[in-house]
Parts: C-alpha cells; sequence; structure tokens
C-alpha cells in the first residue's frame, strides 16, 4: 500500500485512514473555502477538497527544495464534506442556538452528506464525491440540547456526528456508505490510491 499524505486535520478522518491501515502521515494547510458561481452540490466539496491537496503540494514543494529526503513525491488525500437539505447547505453550527436551529432542520427529514475527496500523485491525479442519504426519525427538543450539550459539535457540518449519540438514537436510516457521513469514503479511497 503507497504511504500517503492526509491533507486534513480532521480526527473521524485520521481515524478511518487508521482503521482501514493505511499508511499516512497529517500535512494540512488553511485554505478558504471559495464556491465557484453555478457549481452543483456535487462538485462544491471536490473544489473545496482540491484546492486544501493544491495548498499541501505547494508547501511541500517549498519545504522539498534542496532535499533530497523530501517526501512530496507521496499521493496527496484531501476530503470534504457537506450536508444539503433540500438543496441548501447545511454548515457547521457557529454557536449553541445554531447548532440546535440545524438540528431541528434535519429533524424528521431526509438529507444528503456529500464527501468530496480530491487525490494529487506525482504524474496523476483525480478527484470525485460520494453522496448518502440520512434520514433522522422526528427529534425532540430535549434530545437536541443534550446532544448539543454534551458533544458540542460545532466543528461538524450539519452539527452531528453519526457515531455519536445522536446517530445512534436519531438516525432512522441511511442509503449509501456509512463512513461517507464520517467524513471519508474509505474504500473508493482505498480502490483509488490503490490505482495511483
Amino acid at each position: 500500500m503507497t504511504r500517503i499524505i492526509l491533507a486534513s486535520q480532521s480526527p473521524r478522518r485520521k481515524m478511518l485512514l487508521e482503521w482501514a491501515e493505511i499508511d499516512f502521515e497529517v500535512m494540512s494547510k488553511h485554505t478558504d473555502e471559495i464556491i465557484p458561481e453555478g457549481a452543483s452540490m456535487e462538485d462544491i466539496p471536490i473544489i473545496i477538497a482540491k484546492e486544501k491537496a493544491l495548498a499541501v503540494k505547494h508547501e511541500l514543494t517549498k519545504w522539498a527544495e534542496g532535499r533530497e529526503d523530501a517526501s512530496n513525491h507521496l499521493p496527496i488525500l484531501a476530503a470534504d464534506t457537506i450536508v444539503v437539505l433540500e438543496d441548501v447547505i447545511i454548515g457547521k453550527p457557529q454557536n449553541r442556538e445554531e447548532a440546535i436551529q440545524f438540528l431541528q432542520m434535519l429533524s424528521g427529514k431526509k438529507h444528503k452528506v456529500i464527501t468530496g475527496v480530491y487525490i494529487l500523485a506525482p504524474h496523476k491525479e483525480m478527484g470525485f464525491s460520494d453522496t448518502t442519504e440520512v434520514e433522522f426519525y422526528p427529534l425532540q427538543l430535549d434530545q437536541i440540547e443534550y446532544y448539543v450539550d454534551k458533544y458540542e459539535p460545532y466543528d461538524k457540518a450539519g452539527a452531528y456526528a453519526i457515531q455519536e449519540w445522536i446517530g445512534v438514537v436519531g438516525i432512522k436510516r441511511i442509503d449509501g456508505d456509512f463512513y461517507n457521513v464520517m467524513g471519508l469514503p474509505v474504500s473508493r479511497v482505498l480502490h483509488a490510491v490503490g490505482l495511483l
């Protein structure tokens, strides 16, 4: 298996790569998430992931100048996840009130979780997105408040993590890759990295 660079500080993505026994190192660089006008929902996270991968590639190129032991030949993996409810992106909540509001919006409804992946290798690059449909049972306000206060999901798109309490007790069904909802469609990444 090829060693890769994960262009993300997400603990969920790191955990998933560890579970998949992928050899990786982490290197991330902050990027502004600018969405081109007219981009489709499926393309938006790919575009953001590509920017993350290119930012890390730029840093590696600068760092590698004059070094013989440089790791800038390794494939770079970047990803971005969005939650979409009725063609509206539900982002990361800024505070408790917004987290509660987001979960009330998702309560009793179906929404899409779309993860865009971009793999940047020395002689090849590719991007793809994976979509999972998630349906919540109707959630009571006290359930939502309990979850938000205990788990503080402020770094999570849609204000929830499927592997936490709210997912265990609140999700009625999913259609698609469970791990995609966690932030990375691992099996697709494994096949893609294996082809590089």
